[in-house]
């Protein structure tokens, strides 16, 4: 018998026993549509079956198909133990269980096949079903670059690279979508269109992909400022479809100038002394070359910068930028700035000498500028404004008025342009000194300290009387004089003069030296206080009031006194008294007469009594 028919007899024999087993009983297997994993974790595959007749034994095996060739991997039989089988891409790392799941460890995008659980029942028959194990792992985030080649220009007669996309150790395969300005671009692989891609893959010993694209354009002018970016889309376990954005690039276009703008770029009027900075700038890329002139004549400038450092009221004009692109030399590429230079002269003061001036005359100054605009001019003295017109006259000068003047001009529309000048008043004279204040102490005995100010020119000199421990010190146009002395009994009644001179003439004030008051804690310090144990009115005037009040008292009294007394002689007189009745009685020699006599009895006592209580008290 040859092979052939050898076959032949085989292959009939399996037909006829897959009959009989057909015949005789069936097997149903029951397995996950796919089982889904990431890369590196377990992957379990479960397999039931099911037999329609008993069977005595029942083994189960796994098979993976390779290259449209099935092997088995792993095996159990009914209340057996588990096998696996060696030289398969699986050995060590899969194990089947008692309800038959195939357990693999590891898994790898290598292990990205069918498998298929087999039941196998003896005469009951034999079934199987397949199951799919689905490998994912995220891709690294898409990475951008730019080609190292030269600018892109517009207008080139062929695309230009734009810039390659790659994304790596992806599984499944992912996709890369390209975006401009946030908008997707069409997957075009056709090289002969404007815009296109080139995509590659590469899969990895490791069964990981590397995706790369690059993209292909022929951009316009509207590009230069376009932003590119790619996007790698890839699926994860679950249906989900994920995306990883890249980074973004600008591309490095060539295009030629349409116009030209020359912008001045200090936003403050131009003074004097500025910094003045000018840019001339084209709509193209990349710049051309710039020429300045000014009032047409030819200056410096440094690309498209033309700067002047302190500038001056001669560097005012018109100035003129002119640009050159060879690729469009049919564009006016031009622009003119008028540059106008403020500027305000020094300012002149007349007379412009110190003035020297004796106490009471008069001076006058007056202070001239010229400006660029509209400008004014006012004299101070520190930061009181003495004239808005460029004229300061000073009648009747007195002390307070010697010192510094200044002149000071400006042109109110260009902050920070000004001009001044400075003038100063010295005024001579005899000494004034201002008025004093009294010194207090606690006590007779203690020491006091007074202070003297005084004006004049030459500075004058000071002399204290009594004298004790002086000091002298200039305070602006005054001289400020202190002594130091002990208030004896008779400094606190006559007081300390102080007493100042030059050749112009003397001064001289005496200042006062009195106990200080205390208030006292339990009274009300707004009526009363406490002078050495005595109530007194609290304040000096309050004092002086009630001394001179006691006085006007008593000086009516004592009138009040002698127009009664006046009154009781008249009316004696003309005998209307009834006093005049009585005997008559000698008052010195004890002869009676016919004159009325009228006898004053008076209690010594009771008088200063009355009169001390402001009620004078009379007896006849």
């Amino acid at each position: 018998m040859d092979g052939i028919t050898f076959g032949r007899a085989s292959l009939l024999c399996t037909l006829l026993l897959l009959a009989f087993q057909v015949c005789s009983g069936s097997v149903e297997v029951e397995v996950a549509p796919k089982v889904e994993v990431l890369k590196g974790e377990t992957a379990k595959l479960p397999c039931k079956y099911t037999v329609s007749t008993l069977s005595s034994t029942t083994v189960v095996e796994w098979y993976i198909e390779e290259q449209e060739t099935r092997k088995r991997v792993a095996f159990r039989s009914e209340g057996g133990d588990g096998k696996t089988d060696d030289g398969t891409p699986l050995t060590g790392r899969a194990t089947i269980g008692e309800d038959f799941t195939l357990t693999i460890t590891s898994v790898q995008p290598s292990d990205e096949l069918s498998f298929f659980c087999q039941a196998n029942a003896g005469p009951s028959g034999v079934g199987e079903a397949s199951t799919m194990l689905k490998v994912f792992l995220a891709p690294e985030k898409p990475e951008l670059t730019r080609p190292s080649s030269q600018a892109i220009s517009v207008g080139a007669s062929e695309s230009s690279e734009i810039g390659t996309c790659v994304t790596k150790n992806g599984h499944p395969q992912p996709r890369i979508i390209w975006f401009k300005d946030g908008q997707p671009l069409p997957e075009i692989k056709d090289k002969k269109e404007d815009t296109h891609m080139v995509p590659s893959l590469v899969k990895e010993a490791s069964g990981l992909y590397t995706v790369k694209s690059t993209l292909f354009m022929k951009p316009t002018k509207a590009d230069k400022d376009s932003e590119f970016q790619c996007t790698v889309e890839y699926s994860m376990p679950g249906d989900q479809n994920k995306q990883k954005k890249s980074n973004a690039i600008n591309i490095n276009l060539n295009y030629p100038s349409e116009k030209a703008t020359f912008t001045l770029a200090n936003t403050d009027p131009v003074k004097e002394g500025d910094t003045v900075t000018m840019k001339c700038e084209t709509d193209g890329n990349p710049q051309p070359e710039f020429d300045f002139t000014k009032d047409d004549k030819a200056v410096s400038g440094q690309g498209g910068m033309l700067v002047l450092k302190s500038v001056k009221r001669s560097d005012a004009g018109v100035y003129k930028c002119t640009a050159t692109d060879f690729d469009n030399l049919d564009a006016d590429l031009s622009g003119t700035i008028s540059l106008i230079v403020n500027y305000i002269d020094p300012v002149s003061v007349i007379p412009a000498e110190p003035q020297v001036v004796m106490l009471g005359d008069k001076v006058e100054w007056q202070c001239k500028t010229k400006a660029s605009a509209m400008h004014t001019v006012q004299w101070k003295k520190g930061s009181e404004v003495l004239s808005q017109d460029g004229t300061l006259s000073i009648q009747d000068v007195s002390y307070d008025k010697a010192g510094e003047y200044m002149c000071v001009g400006a042109v109110p529309s260009v902050p920070g342009l000004t001009a001044q000048a400075s003038v100063n008043l010295t005024v001579k004279g005899k000494p004034m000194i201002e008025t004093p204040v009294a010194g207090e102490v606690g006590k007779e005995g203690d020491m006091v300290t007074l202070k003297c100010s005084a004006f004049g020119s030459p500075a004058p000199q000071v002399t204290w009387k009594p004298s004790g421990k002086e000091s002298v010190s200039v305070e602006a146009n005054k001289v400020v004089a202190t002594v130091t002395l002990q208030a004896t009994a008779e400094v606190m009644k006559d007081g300390v003069t102080c007493e100042v001179s030059n050749e112009h003439g003397t001064d001289s004030k005496t200042l006062a030296v009195a106990i200080k008051r205390a208030i006292p804690a339990n009274e009300n310090s707004a009526d009363r206080v406490l002078l050495s144990g005595n109530p007194v009115l609290k304040s000096a005037d309050k004092q002086q009031g009630g001394s001179s009040g006691v006085v006007i008292a008593v000086v009516v009294c004592v009138l009040l006194l002698l127009l009664l007394v006046a009154a009781i002689y008249f009316l004696n007189k003309k005998s209307k008294l009834p006093c005049s009745k009585k005997d008559k009685k000698e008052v010195a020699t004890g002869e009676v007469n016919n004159d009325i006599v009228v006898e004053m009895k008076t209690d010594k006592a009771n008088e200063e009594a009355g009169l001390l209580n402001k009620r004078p008290s009379t007896e006849q």
